[in-house]
């Protein structure tokens, strides 16, 4: 208990009964004047905590919140991903289909082709057909028959594509390296396509490549 010193030295001048009451009454109004301060720090934590808590529920709904966006956005992908695949799926099949259409129609149209430009009369009918490349290793061809040039035989190898590229040349240029290890005759190449950029049409001339384009074939 504080008590400062004008007020001890009154107390000095009281008689002694006196003096502890004053004393008595000095300490329960600093004992009372503390707990009133304690009190008072103890509601402002209790404010403070209160206000911890609700901002940390409202925290937690927030981040409940983004858990269950998160959700729906990763199930959102999932079907995204599906149906992308499934489109994917859907294109590549037409494509397959419309190279099968173009092959087709390659099988009976080039014959006739052949012979103006080469004078290959084809003695074994051309189709799609798998050639063993080395044992037990296929590579598929789309067009592949056979011919004879003044009774010379040779072979018809060409390739379809939709629309060709240089990596499609390319690609098919490796393939008949390895065929040719296997065949002693001549080779007739051959592609066919709906469309070829003029860099691509000039390379593949460089290459011995005879183009026919979709609209050279007969319906």
């Amino acid at each position: 208990m504080s008590i400062s010193v004008s007020t001890i030295k009154l107390l000095d001048e009281i008689e002694p009964s006196l003096r502890k009451i004053f004393l008595a009454i000095f300490e329960e109004i600093e004992r009372q004047r503390e707990e009133n301060v304690t009190k008072k720090e103890f509601n402002e934590l209790k404010d403070i905590v209160k206000e911890l808590a609700e901002a940390q529920k409202r925290t937690e709904e927030k981040v409940k919140e983004l858990a269950e966006a998160q959700k729906r956005t990763e199930a959102e992908l999932k079907n995204l991903i599906s149906e992308h695949r499934k489109t994917r799926e859907q294109v590549g099949g037409l494509a397959h289909t419309v190279g099968y259409v173009l092959e087709d129609r390659a099988y009976r149209g080039l014959p006739e082709l052949l012979m103006k430009d080469f004078r290959v009369e084809i003695t074994e009918a051309l189709k799609r057909d798998y050639v063993e490349i080395k044992p037990g290793r296929y590579e598929e061809i789309n067009i592949i028959g056979r011919g004879k040039i003044d009774g010379r035989g040779v072979w018809i190898i060409g390739d379809c594509k939709t629309q060709l590229k240089k990596r499609d040349i390319d690609r098919f240029l490796k393939l008949l390296r390895d065929l040719k290890d296997i065949s002693q005759e001549d080779i007739i190449i051959i592609a066919v396509t709906y469309q070829a950029s003029p860099q691509v049409r000039k390379y593949a001339n460089s290459k011995g490549i005879k183009i026919y384009f979709s609209y050279q074939l007969p319906l």
